[in-house]
């Protein structure tokens, strides 16, 4: 049953002694509010790094093709090396056992238009399973596919600022978009978490625009993933034997960093994870280097609250006050104001970060933020360090006898 009479004590307790309350209050909102801001910046910094690669597949593996730049088994420097539908086939056999999608890239740029709109766009020639690399969302119709491929349809699939430059609100699908010249029919729309420049592109089969393109089978570039059951390590040493064998392939010297370029998303995420753990650990360690503070400095106060509180103990207990009342009464007190002063904490810390949020995206922190259960996991621990701080003081003095609490100094 709720007591008021009991509420009613505590809150004039509370506001009697002002200055003990801000001082209880002010040590856990400060704990609270430095770890709200230091597990903030860390996810801050967690959320830059995934946003760096949101619109590719974590597991992604770039091949591109530079020119030679040294001479290697009586060929000279300076060969441009020529990736064809062979070499694709070749890693697509190859390695089979460690990829999960690839394809082809071929790169254009055209001038779309439809009815009276106009405008510049990319084009990107690919295979189907380009929509996982890419992480692309269709939102109306369809993606590429394998017929598409093999009848060499012209066929597109048009990123969503693509379609509301040229077709307004009317709906695009079957509609038919003038290329640089040749009517393509758009088969389906996409979003991209990429950004606005990656719903400007407009898909189109690889096999189409080869024949368009000058009727031959060369290619830009090869991306793949690789098994996302692999570990970083094995991810890594597939990627170190991709590019060894293909160097081979194309009589290119191992230490040649330019003929053939492999960029594996492996090693791009260990050093991120490994960054990262190191990062959480240091958080980690500060975060509860606070807490630890903050509940030495509410244990202190506690203490020194039942202490200078000994009379009034003995005046409760000379009034007939049981020793569970007089402790619970301290108990409550304590709760109410670390729980009141972690809830500001938390405030505090989650408007600072709110505050300082556009600056931060300078120094690479982007939507630096908080779980929420995590702080309150911290207030509720700064929460049972003061019941527990006030609760043996408030026993030991709660088992005095009145007369000797009485002539305490």
């Amino acid at each position: 049953m709720f007591d008021t009479g009991l509420w009613r004590e505590i809150f004039q307790s509370i506001n009697k002694n002002r200055t003990r309350s801000v001082l209880s209050g002010f040590t856990v909102a400060f704990a609270i509010l430095l770890f709200t801001i230091l597990f903030g910046l860390a996810n801050g910094l967690n959320n830059t790094f995934s946003e760096a690669f949101v619109d590719d597949a974590a597991n992604a593996v770039f091949i591109r093709s530079g020119r030679t730049t040294k001479a290697h088994k009586g060929l000279q420097a300076g060969r441009r090396i020529q990736f064809k539908n062979q070499d694709y086939d070749y890693i697509k056999t190859d390695f089979e056992p460690s990829i999960e999608f690839i394809t082809s890239r071929i790169y254009r740029n055209v001038v779309a238009s439809y009815k009276n709109e106009k405008s510049n766009y990319s084009v990107r020639a690919v295979h189907r399973d380009h929509q996982y690399l890419e992480k692309t969302k269709v939102t109306q119709g369809r993606y590429i596919n394998q017929r598409d491929m093999d009848m060499r349809n012209k066929s597109i699939v048009i990123g969503d600022l693509v379609r509301q430059d040229l077709f307004l609100k009317e709906d695009p699908i079957g509609k038919y978009v003038n290329l640089s010249g040749i009517a393509y029919q758009v088969v389906g729309a996409y979003k991209d978490d990429g950004g606005d420049n990656e719903e400007r592109i407009i898909y189109m089969p690889l096999s189409t625009a080869q024949q368009i393109y000058g009727n031959n089978d060369f290619v830009d570039q090869i991306n793949l993933t690789y098994d996302p059951k692999m570990n970083y390590d094995q991810a890594i040493d597939f990627g170190v034997d991709l590019e060894k064998k293909l160097k081979k392939r194309f009589t290119v010297a191992k230490n040649d960093q330019r003929a053939i370029r492999v960029f594996n998303m492996a090693m791009q995420n260990k050093g991120i994870n490994q960054m990262t753990s190191v990062l959480g650990i240091l958080i980690l360690i500060i975060g509860m280097g606070t807490l630890i503070a903050g509940i030495v400095g509410i244990s202190n106060i506690m203490i020194f609250i039942v202490k200078e509180r000994t009379k009034e103990i003995g005046i409760r207990k000379a009034l007939g006050a049981s020793p569970g009342a007089i402790v619970s009464i301290i108990l409550i007190e304590s709760v109410v104001v670390t729980t009141t002063a972690g809830y500001v904490g938390l405030l505090a810390g989650v408007g600072i970060l709110e505050w300082a949020s556009p600056s931060l995206k300078t120094y690479f922190i982007t939507d630096p933020s908080v779980s929420r259960s995590l702080v309150i996991a911290a207030t509720l621990t700064l929460i049972a360090a003061g019941a527990l701080a006030g609760y043996i003081p408030a026993k030991k003095a709660s088992n005095i006898k009145p007369i000797v609490a009485l002539r305490d100094d």
